[in-house]
């Protein structure tokens, strides 16, 4: 069960080398399952009963399932993102080298390990803006081949390299795209050739780079799954998964995936933005609710933040706390900080963890080392728009932010386990005393 499920995983982010091509992918998902897809800038005509999404930028996507029967209802959400570190291609694209090679002129984008993208297959993909008949469309590109590749530097003229290296992304991270017979301009006509496009008609692009090598299980007992992007599509696919097999009558079913967690999510489709708070807002008042009913409900809410966490490395696990840590293949995570960079307290966890009871769902506890920074993620994040209860969750993982990172065969089935009884399960709240 577990390694049909992480093989299926795998196949969702093969499609998915953008944020771009995994809202597309989850949206293919939503419409086989009756949903139907609302507009922002036309009006919302919702029902109980109904299934819709609504997309922003093409990168960020927010599913809802509407109950039946919705008095003192709140919204159940599942929150995760559909953006990775990698590296995005400039506007003026190429560069001339002697007239030798032409190199892609990129930049970093989100916090990766540099090191990790030397000497792979790599491609290119993304989002293409094209003219046709005075309308601008959007067209999904993504060259199925490899491409380019960031070669290193031997180590006969860097004989320190072993020792550690700074890695300057205007230097040593650029892609090698062709040898001098191709002159400047060829990705261009690249793309417009996979396209099926005029150059002329290509108004404006958002390219990145996307690692080629094949997703694999592998283990001594086939443990382990290792891939580009599960971070944080593990977690996407996963509650994608829960939230279309689960769902219940008193509550409003919401999934949401943004873009731009990996640069801090204050962009218009990241977490940070209006997104969720307005997309709330006109399911309530698509409803025919009052303002002091939505109050109600966003008190009567609760988010799951899916993120995936830092498994015990086996070669550092001094790296980690020493009760608070967490490993592959066992269980969810639930995540706590004392500075809310995650947003679990007393109340969120005993919730989810309750709820992972019902679903026979095991749980592990993480906490960074008290010495050290961690990074923050989406719950801490929204709640600045939208404030409702929220408890930090993710799958253990390994190499997080490298291009080819590692996680566990089991856990992903964990975390539809877990999700899909969230969707299912009804939180109500009497005086002071919460019951499921």
């Amino acid at each position: 069960m577990e390694d049909q499920t992480a093989r299926q995983m795998l196949l969702f982010l093969k499609d998915s080398p953008t944020a771009f091509h995994a809202v597309s992918r989850m949206e293919k998902e939503l419409r086989a399952h009756g949903y139907q897809r609302l507009w922002e800038r036309e009006v919302w005509c919702l029902e109980p009963g109904g299934r819709y999404y609504v997309i922003r930028n093409d990168s960020s996507i927010i599913a809802f399932h509407i109950g039946t029967e919705l008095s003192g209802y709140g919204f159940h959400i599942v929150a995760s993102h559909s953006d990775s570190p990698t590296f995005k291609i400039k506007e003026q694209a190429e560069l001339e080298i002697r007239r030798k090679y032409v190199q892609l002129n990129t930049e970093g984008y989100g916090g990766m390990l540099c090191s990790t993208w030397f000497d792979r297959p790599l491609s290119v993909a993304g989002r293409v803006m094209v003219k046709e008949n005075d309308h601008l469309v959007t067209k999904l590109l993504n060259i199925d081949r490899d491409l380019v590749l960031i070669p290193s530097m031997a180590i006969h003229m860097n004989r320190s390299a072993n020792d550690g290296y700074v890695y300057n992304k205007q230097v040593d991270l650029l892609p090698l795209f062709s040898s001098g017979g191709s002159r400047k301009g060829r990705l261009k006509r690249l793309v417009a050739e996979e396209l099926q496009v005029l150059e002329q008609e290509i108004y404006g692009s958002d390219l990145y780079l996307y690692n080629r090598q094949e997703p694999s299980i592998w283990g001594a007992e086939g443990e382990f799954v290792s891939s580009q992007r599960l971070d944080d599509l593990q977690c996407a696919y996963a509650s994608l998964r829960g939230f279309l097999e689960g769902h219940q009558a008193q509550e409003v079913s919401v999934f949401a995936c943004f873009d731009n967690e990996e640069v801090g999510s204050r962009t218009r489709q990241g977490a940070g933005s209006t997104f969720l708070y307005d997309t709330l807002r006109r399911i309530h008042l698509g409803l025919g609710k009052t303002e002091e009913e939505y109050y109600q409900a966003i008190a009567g809410s609760l988010m799951l933040s899916a993120d995936n966490a830092h498994a015990v490395h086996p070669n550092h696990p001094e790296k980690t706390d020493l009760e608070n840590c967490v490993y592959m293949n066992e269980g969810v995570v639930i995540k706590s900080h004392a500075g809310q960079k995650y947003t679990s307290d007393a109340l969120s966890i005993a919730l989810f963890r309750m709820i992972c009871e019902r679903a026979e769902v095991p749980v592990q506890y993480f906490a960074n080392r008290s010495d050290m920074a961690g990074g923050s993620t989406l719950g801490n994040i929204s709640s600045e728009k939208v404030s409702l209860p929220s408890v930090d969750i993710g799958l253990a993982q390994l190499a997080m932010h490298s291009a080819y990172e590692t996680a566990g065969v089991k856990d992903t089935n964990y975390m539809i386990r877990a999700t899909r009884e969230f969707y299912r399960t009804a939180i109500k709240e009497e005086q002071g005393a919460f019951f499921l």
